[in-house]
Formats: structure tokens, sequence, C-alpha cells
């Protein structure tokens, strides 16, 4: 295990990996320009095993409740393994494979894979989550703060979703599906066709985060920052519509960011 920082370099491009801090990309640099906001809890966080809110941090497998550590009361947020520190599987100058072996609280033993792979304009992130014997219900997400600024205006999002998961007063969803409506947004929205979302900090740089998966949080509720966060099913989703991690079939996703200067 190693909890120093991997950097990874291609063309103009510098990916920091923290295997010690979660497993998080704590740096995103293109031409000199860091697009993540710095600080321990922020950069770009892997959500597994859910994404999220876990209402009341309970989720049923069967017969079986389990309760969860109310890390953002009332509810359980944004899973386990940000909080722990990865192993280095193996690295190079441009990609880091991360493992993390699943421990309470959660309650299966299984392992986390992740590998982050940079180019000269593009950051590719890989998740797999393996069962080592029951299967169990779990989500793969990822959480990146990006700046709202890189000092100019303020970034803009373009995005066209299918529908948004209405938001209840306890900020999840109420299993109602409505019209996208205007930001600011603490919502989870529907892209059947895949996660495309697309960034633009006038005159700077544009990226897209895309994602063969079809749930999307956005949050800009925060002066700093605007999260784009591809994920597996929806806040709450080990309750509403689990994926089941088996020993033939682990629960594998991926994200794209692609850039270009403008």
């Amino acid at each position: 295990m190693s909890d120093e920082d991997i950097t990874l370099t291609a063309g103009d491009a510098e990916a920091v990996v923290q295997p010690g801090n979660g497993g998080r990309i704590g740096s995103l640099r293109v031409a000199g320009t860091e697009l993540l906001r710095q600080g321990d809890r922020f950069g770009c966080f892997p959500m597994v095993p859910w994404c999220g809110r876990i209402r009341d941090g309970r989720f049923r497998d069967g017969a079986t409740v389990h309760q969860m550590p109310l890390n953002a009361p009332p509810h359980a947020i944004h899973g386990t393994v940000r909080d722990g520190a990865w192993r280095v599987a193996r690295r190079s100058q441009d990609e880091a494979v991360l493992t993390y072996d699943l421990v309470d609280p959660w309650p299966y033993p299984g392992r986390v894979t992740q590998v982050v792979a940079l180019t000269e304009d593009v950051l590719t992130l890989t998740m797999a989550v393996e069962t080592y014997g029951s299967s169990f219900p779990a989500q793969i997400g990822w959480h990146p703060w990006f700046h709202r600024t890189l000092g100019g205006a303020d970034v803009t999002l373009d995005f066209t979703p299918a529908w948004q998961e209405e938001r209840g007063a306890d900020h999840l969803p109420t299993g109602n599906r409505v019209e996208p409506k205007p930001g600011p947004w603490d919502d989870c929205f529907g892209m059947p066709g895949g996660v495309d979302v697309t960034l633009t900090w006038p005159g700077q740089l544009e990226l897209n985060v895309s994602s063969r998966e079809e749930w999307v949080v956005v949050y800009d509720e925060q002066e700093a920052a605007v999260c784009v966060e591809p994920q597996t099913g929806p806040p709450d989703g080990l309750n509403t519509l689990p994926r089941l991690v088996t020993p033939l079939e682990p629960l594998e996703a991926a994200t794209t960011w692609r850039w270009r200067r403008l």
C-alpha cells in the first residue's frame, strides 16, 4: 500500500492520483491550468459501493436490512471507498491501476479496481466491483469538482437529458420522472443513450464528460465549483434500482473526459 501521490503525464496534460486519499484524482492540469477544485475532500473521488444518498442509511438485500453510517445525516452518502487508502497494483507514465478491498462498514467482502489512463486530451476512468463470495447490490460513480471559472466567465453546461428525477425535500428522488428544469441543480438526470455533458469555460477550454451509463447527477449550488457525476444508478439506487455484483458478473463502469483548448 502506498500513500504517495502518482503523477501521470501525456503531452501538456498532468493528472495526480492519490491512492492514500480515497483513490481520488487530486489534480488535472491542462497546459498548466488546474481544472479541479483543490483540497482533501475535492478533486474527483470514486463513489463505491453506492452513489449519492441512501435514505436513512439503510438498504435491503433480500430479507436483510443493512445500516450504513450516517455521514450526511439523516442519510449515508457517496459510499465508503473515498475514506480509505487504495493499493497501487501497477503504474506507468500515463496510467495507474489501484485496488481497494471492501471492509466494514460495508457488509460484503469484495474488491474495487480503478484504472486511471491519461492521453494528451483524454482522461479515462474505469472501475469494477467484484465479490469474493455472496452477491450484493452496488453502484459505481465519480464525483468531480470542476472549477466554476478558469480565470474568465463562469463555465456553462450543455446536456440534453430525457428526464429529471423529481427531488423531494430530503434531496432524494421521489420516484417520479419530470421534465428537466433549469438550475441551480443538485439533481439526477436520465440520459438513456449514455451520459454526454459538455462544460465550456469561455475562451479557455471545452471538456466533454461521457459514459455508457445513463445516470448523471449535476450539482452546481456551490460558488466555487460544479460537479458532473456519471453513475450506474440514481441516488438511493441500492433500494430503488439495485445492480447485483455476482461471482460471475462484476459491476463495471467507465467515464471519459475529453477536452480541447479554445
